[in-house]
């Protein structure tokens, strides 16, 4: 993301008059950003082929916080006070330490395609943990794009359990570690929100990795000790930079981008698109199959998203 809005691009939110310089730029960024996204669940399964999931993890997120870092201090933008890198390093924590670990966890222990519908449903998690919190309010309609996408889940975790197989990597134990992790990333975006209204999101994205960066390092650091990196064939280094600097810092660019210059609705709109591609891309390179619980759960889950942001 440029470190200021381009020339003709207005505040999220505020109504459009004219046609903005870059706005198609930014939408075909947005679609690269839902792609990256979209491939990356099947990288990560095809990268911890080679490498335990935690010390993968621990890897790739620490590499994406020192570009993240060396990008926000580079910005125009006057860094935030120490108090509130402190408070974002803090709930770095849980929004890329927890997160992070439990997705890589769930993930090797479930399919693509589950872990990418599970984890669509966050938004509908956030919304629930947000009105818990007192930070949202949700309407009527809200509501019922609330209850769709947590049928879709209850549809697709469900399917997982009955169709588990534990000798092909997939465990009934993988959907509850993905919904964990939903529920981390509830919490963490609802009580991120007072740091998003004063905080330039390039320093938001930074200092919240960075936080996280200490509890992963140390869950990995066995796996990690014990991998022959040396003996890792190139298509692993791959997945790991691809992972990392593709999926954690080049996307978010292309996201953070998005929010200045079409507004955050418009941009959460292309994340519709994202569990899509990764069942596509699951099925082409990993051989994934989808069942009915996740065409079932998929479409629940596209429906209530759909409903909430009309």
């Amino acid at each position: 993301m440029a470190s200021s809005v381009q020339r003709g691009a207005v505040a999220p939110g505020r109504p459009e008059t004219t046609p903005r310089p870059g706005v198609w730029l930014t939408e075909a960024g947005l679609l690269a950003m839902v792609l990256i996204w979209g491939v990356n669940f099947s990288v990560v399964k095809f990268g911890t082929r080679f490498v335990a999931p935690l010390a993968f993890n621990g890897l790739r997120v620490c590499a994406a916080g020192l570009v993240l870092v060396a990008i926000a201090l580079g910005l125009r933008e006057h860094l935030p006070p120490r108090r509130d890198i402190l408070g974002m390093a803090a709930l770095g924590l849980i929004g890329h330490g927890a997160y992070q670990a439990l997705f890589i966890l769930g993930l090797a222990r479930s399919t693509v395609g589950a872990t990418a519908l599970i984890l669509a449903a966050s938004p509908a998690l956030i919304a629930l943990v947000g009105r818990l919190l007192g930070v949202e309010r949700p309407t009527g309609r809200a509501w019922t794009g609330i209850a769709l996408p947590l049928l879709g889940v209850a549809a697709v975790a469900g399917g997982a359990v009955r169709t588990a197989r534990p000798g092909a990597g997939v465990s009934p134990v993988g959907p509850m570690i993905l919904l964990a992790a939903a529920l981390c990333w509830a919490f963490y975006a609802s009580l991120l929100k007072p740091y998003a209204e004063r905080v330039h999101p390039m320093h938001i994205s930074a200092w919240t990795m960075v936080g996280g960066m200490p509890l992963l390092a140390v869950a990995g650091a066995p796996a990690a000790a014990a991998t022959d990196w040396g003996a890792l064939p190139a298509a692993a280094w791959g997945a790991i930079a691809y992972s990392g600097v593709g999926a954690l810092v080049i996307a978010y660019l292309f996201y953070y981008r998005g929010v200045r210059v079409i507004g955050p609705t418009r941009t959460a709109m292309f994340s519709n698109l994202q569990p899509l591609i990764a069942l596509a891309v699951a099925y082409l390179t990993l051989g994934e199959v989808p069942t009915a619980w996740q065409l079932g759960g998929a479409t629940s889950i596209m429906a209530g998203l759909l409903i909430s942001r009309t």
